[in-house]
This record gives C-alpha cells, structure tokens and sequence, in this order.
C-alpha cells in the first residue's frame, strides 16, 4: 500500500496550492479519503474528508469555503484545493485512506 502526497511548498497569504495523492495496492475506490494537517507544535486534525463515490464532502469550519476535496477514482488519487491561504494553514499535510493508510505528508507553509 502507498499513498503519496504532492504539491505542497511556499506559498504567500492569500495564495493557492492544489495537493494530490496518489494511491497505489489497494481497492482505491471503496475507501472514504480524507486530508489531515499537522502543524508544528500541534496535534494532527482532519480538514477534508469525501465519500468513496465522491459525491459526499465534509469539512471543519476553519477551511470550509476554502479547500475543495476531489477524487478520480479512475486514476486513483485525491486532490486537495486550498485557495485564500493563511499563515495558520502552515502544517504538514497527510492523506489517508479512512485513517487506516496514510501518506508520508507533504508540507505547506504559507508565509510572506
């Protein structure tokens, strides 16, 4: 089983990232997948989660409006958009699969 992530970097307030992962020995599209964060000094939380079919998307209150979770099942991976970027949105980004795989991470950091 892999899941690897993508796409994180410097990024300045107010700007955008899209993170992907791609998922590698196992049964991709029957798996809830979500992204957590973990920012430094503190403990990991979860900011998106979507339905195996991708229809169903949840999100905390302290991303809603401004990540998007979106998946192609057909190419096995998961995507996550972050627009409108703040300095409390740098963490190390992790996706997993219901929390039963996960990904090495990839960091965000967002910084003028």
């Amino acid at each position: 089983v892999q899941l690897v992530e993508s796409g994180g970097g410097l990024v300045q307030p107010g700007g955008s990232l899209r993170l992907s992962c791609a998922a590698s020995g196992f049964t991709f599209s029957t798996y809830i997948m979500r992204w957590y964060r973990q920012p430094p000094g503190k403990e990991r939380e979860l900011v998106a989660s979507i339905g195996s079919a991708g229809s169903s998307t949840v999100y905390p209150d302290s991303v809603k409006g401004r990540f998007t979770i979106s998946r192609d099942n057909g190419k096995n991976t998961v995507y996550l958009q972050m627009n409108s970027l703040k300095p409390e949105d740098t963490a190390v980004y992790y996706c997993s699969a219901f929390g039963i795989y996960w990904g090495q991470g990839t960091q965000v950091t967002v910084s003028s």
